[in-house]
């Protein structure tokens, strides 16, 4: 194991926690000391998270470092009593609910409270205590009570996070916001490949631990605890709390229900690397499960939302195009069969003004048209597609068109409106209306909308190209808005996150973007704004973002 966790963090680190602190000063606490070789006594290296808020209650999550051998993925350390308060004030003069866990090498040494009784639509603050070792402090905040005619909720939108093509400026501009209800983070939180593997050694910003493709339990605790030394997601989660599902790079590349893309016979069998890969996100993440070990499970904000979060990784067939059956065939599937019957039955039985489906991947379909040949090969690469030419995107909804066929005519059929996808995974961004029949587009109806994240720092075109921003994107994107009439709106140069504010009468994503992803200190800025008014299922441009 490497020594890394076990030294003091250098100055710039420091520097940079601190700056994350005074940024989202109402939130943090100093960061505790982390422990040396000198310096036995427990300590929260990792900070603190909250995540999945009902209107009673919020998970909350730590991991206690107790004594300097117990590093990540080691298995070592001795169980350790951990204490967790939660108070009306950030001085904790006003406590409103406390109690003990114990962190446990089985777990490593990962601490959850799923805490309850308290009090709707309100913000707390929390900490965990180890002796005299004390957490930084976090701020949550519950959902409205489920039947409260809530006015407002607003989440910031964020996915595909990859630590060695850069920093994770996005995320330290939401931590600064306090606006926001909650964090979606729609999948790609970590990355599984080896250093140097994605992208290339020459375009390493920053190195991961542990160096070498991530495949059993101890690597990908490792890789997990990588990401949370990280200063501005460290803010993140302490500023608010988080919602979150993953994609395939949780696993590996193009993961499906038996194998993927990025896994060979020597890397050791799937279903092991698949249970590790889970013990450890649930260890390392403040989710929880649901059924058969699954992300896949609703969350309600009033009679205002329904969120409707899918699993899309662990349930489906191969992707097509390896000899098993075309993206037509009704025997394959993206969701499941139970999982679509859950979904269908939710949209159906759902009281509330919107249905927003956090989906790790692209629902809209795309045609990609006549683009020129020098953009083939680099398009093909960011969005899976085979090497020759481009025909579809196999591991979107694209690849499997039964199960999207089923999905919006029981939207259309059952006469369910207001439904909007939430989407990462591709490393742009987009605004669409979700078409019954795009072939015939727009004189068929459009059964719901899309809003579609870019990155937070992973390779989008003009990365993969090496070129500037806005100059050959501009061709692609104009020749994939001509060939597929339901697309509003396409960014493929940009890194950043969203920000999307529901109403009763409208739904609106504000896209922002970092200024330079290999800058820590990288500033953001508005971007651009699309709304689907209720109503209507179909996007439209909008001026500027919510104040």
């Amino acid at each position: 194991m490497t020594s890394r966790f076990l030294t003091t963090p250098s100055r710039r680190t420091v520097v940079k926690a601190a700056a994350a602190t005074a940024v989202a000063a109402p939130v943090l606490a100093a960061q505790a000391v982390p422990a040396t070789a000198a310096d036995q006594s427990p300590s929260f290296d990792h900070g603190v998270a909250s995540g999945d808020p009902l209107p009673d209650g919020v998970l909350l999550w730590t991991r206690l470092t107790p004594s300097a051998d117990a590093v990540p993925g080691s298995g070592r350390g001795a169980d350790t009593p951990v204490g967790w308060e939660v108070a009306e004030d950030r001085d904790f003069a006003r406590v409103v609910a406390r109690g003990s866990a114990t962190s446990r090498a089985a777990t490593d040494h990962t601490v959850k409270a799923d805490v309850r009784g308290l009090r709707p639509a309100s913000t707390y603050w929390y900490r965990f205590t180890a002796g005299t070792a004390v957490s930084p402090v976090g701020r949550t905040r519950t959902a409205p009570a489920t039947d409260a005619a809530a006015t407002g909720v607003r989440f910031g939108v964020v996915s595909c996070a990859n630590w060695e093509a850069g920093w994770f400026s996005a995320y330290r501009h939401l931590a600064a916001r306090a606006d926001l209800d909650a964090i979606l983070h729609l999948g790609d939180y970590i990355y599984e490949y080896a250093t140097g593997g994605y992208p290339a050694e020459e375009y390493v910003v920053r190195r991961h631990e542990p160096g070498h493709e991530i495949t059993s339990l101890a690597d990908y605790r490792l890789r997990h605890a990588t990401y949370k030394t990280d200063a501005d997601l460290q803010a993140l989660h302490a500023a608010h709390p988080v919602i979150a599902i993953w994609d395939d790079h949780e696993f590996a590349n193009d993961a499906w229900s038996g194998g993927a893309e990025n896994h060979t016979e020597t890397e050791g069998e799937w279903t092991a690397r698949v249970a590790a890969a889970k013990q450890a996100y649930f260890e390392w993440m403040p989710v929880r499960a649901s059924t058969e070990g699954t992300v896949y499970r609703r969350l309600r904000f009033g009679r205002l939302a329904d969120l409707h979060l899918l699993d899309l990784r662990s349930f489906r067939s191969q992707q097509s195009g390896i000899g098993n059956g075309d993206v037509d065939d009704p025997d394959r599937t993206l969701t499941g069969r139970a999982q679509l019957d859950w979904l269908k039955a939710g949209l159906a039985s759902s009281d509330a003004s919107w249905q927003l489906v956090g989906t790790s991947v692209m629902i809209s379909p795309v045609a990609f048209g006549s683009l020129p040949a020098h953009l083939l090969g680099p398009l093909a690469e960011l969005l899976g597609l085979p090497q020759e030419g481009l025909a579809i995107n196999v591991d979107q909804w694209d690849g499997y068109t039964d199960d999207r066929k089923e999905l919006l005519t029981h939207l259309t059929q059952r006469g369910i409106r207001n439904t909007v996808f939430l989407t990462g995974d591709i490393h742009m961004a987009w605004a669409n209306d979700v078409p019954v029949r795009a072939a015939t587009y727009p004189l068929s109806a459009s059964a719901a909308t899309e809003f579609v994240v870019t990155s937070v720092t992973s390779d989008n075109l003009d990365d993969l190209l090496h070129v500037a921003p806005g100059t050959v994107s501009l061709v692609a994107q104009a020749a994939i808005r001509a060939a597929n009439r339901h697309v509003k709106w396409v960014d493929m140069d940009s890194h950043g996150y969203g920000v999307l504010d529901v109403t009763a009468q409208r739904t609106q994503m504000d896209y922002y973007t970092v200024s330079d992803r290999t800058n820590p200190d990288a500033t953001s800025a508005w971007s651009r704004s699309y709304r689907t008014v209720s109503g209507t299922q179909k996007v439209e441009r909008v001026n500027q973002p919510v104040r």
